[in-house]
């Protein structure tokens, strides 16, 4: 099982973020550890014991904890959901609010992975996305990971920004380069209803680059990070030989994990059913839920879901969806259910055959969301 902790406090809401977190309200943090830590109680009792294979710890902006509520809650959920030796733990983290005390403690308690919002290299752009940190601030928290002895260092990178230049992203990818990290995530900005950011480009005072710009971007990481020696495991991921982010994964592959903390989601076997389960975003209902363990909304999720979400993950993944492991999530061939539909997706030149998986082609990852469209009634 893979266990996810959610951390709702930043210092200031990007304006491209839609997940729940909570600008200003670090007062509530010792309150919200107490919460967490009596969900994680709660939910040991129903589950029983698990081995937890990868920690996550996300947000919102984890590194904004103060170090002893770090050393509180981690300590607090470990004692009922302990890693086991050689687990992945990552840690979120803004450059704007890294400090040594948080990574030593952090890496005291584990941490081996480190993921950074570096998300551009110009000063400008980051003003634009409403982030608090400088470009210095990265090269900063870096430097600082390593000599915590964090050396598993992620870099979250944008593109397609508004305003942004082909230039602009190529600075960006080799300064990112430059600062030797193991793990590259290459996002495309998709504008969310509600923030800041789409109320800009809805009023015309911000525009998006053109589809061929934006596409230039994504082949430029392509190019660029391959001849560097990242391979492309997943649509926006990008690792060094041994260094994909074994979490995320996970989630591809549609491992088990518990979500602990508001918004927080899980995805388990109870009963032998395939079950997804979600906690309440806001901080007073999540904390009701943590003290009574309900209610979550959960969903049972139905076989013909079970298999579009593997084949919808796993085409997002460059090794694809294996038939063989189908078969044995789904008790039925992969040929029988989605085999029409892939072939002649195939004869478009959108998906082919590798092995017993299928996977996208280049161009199919162009329009991965029609392709799935066209295999939601397989």
């Amino acid at each position: 099982m893979e266990l996810y902790i959610h951390i709702p406090f930043c210092r200031r809401k990007c304006r491209y973020c839609d997940f729940a977190s909570y600008a200003g309200r670090e007062g509530h943090i010792p309150a919200y550890v107490d919460q967490v830590i009596a969900e994680a109680a709660l939910r040991a009792a129903e589950l029983g014991p698990q081995p937890v294979e990868t920690v996550y710890l996300g947000g919102g902006t984890p590194s904004l904890l103060p170090p002893a509520e770090l050393q509180r809650l981690l300590q607090g959920v470990f004692r009922f959901f302990p890693p086991e030796n050689g687990a992945e733990f990552t840690s979120e983290a803004n450059p704007g609010t890294l400090t040594p005390a948080w990574l030593e403690t952090a890496s005291a308690l584990g941490l081996n992975r480190l993921s950074l919002g570096m998300q551009a290299a110009q000063p400008e752009l980051l003003a634009l996305l409403g982030r608090i940190h400088t470009p210095e601030q990265v090269a900063l928290s870096v430097r600082l990971a390593r000599e915590a002895g964090i050396e598993n260092l992620s870099l979250d990178l944008m593109f397609g920004l508004p305003g942004q230049t082909l230039p602009q992203w190529r600075e960006t990818l080799r300064a990112a380069l430059g600062l030797g990290p193991r793990h590259l995530s290459c996002y495309g900005l998709i504008p969310e209803e509600g923030t800041p950011l789409k109320a800009d480009l809805d009023a015309g005072r911000l525009s998006l680059p053109e589809e061929e710009t934006e596409r230039a971007m994504y082949d430029e990481a392509l190019t660029l990070l391959a001849s560097e020696g990242f391979a492309q495991y997943e649509i926006s991921n990008f690792a060094r030989p041994g260094f994909a982010c074994r979490h995320n994964l996970g989630y591809w592959r549609r491992v088990p994990y518990l979500g602990l903390g508001a918004s927080a989601a899980s995805f388990l076997l109870l009963a032998g059913r395939e079950t997804r389960q979600t906690n309440p975003p806001g901080l007073a209902a999540y904390a009701d839920t943590a003290a009574r363990g309900e209610p979550r909304e959960t969903e049972t999720i139905r076989p013909e879901d079970a298999r579009f979400e593997t084949m919808m993950l796993g085409l997002r993944l460059n090794e694809g969806v294996s038939e063989a492991d189908f078969l044995r999530r789904h008790g039925v061939p992969l040929d029988s259910v989605y085999g029409e539909k892939l072939r002649d997706q195939a004869a478009r030149g959108l998906v082919e055959k590798a092995g017993d998986a299928w996977r996208l082609t280049r161009r199919g990852m162009d329009i991965q969301n029609s392709v799935l469209v066209e295999l939601m009634d397989g």
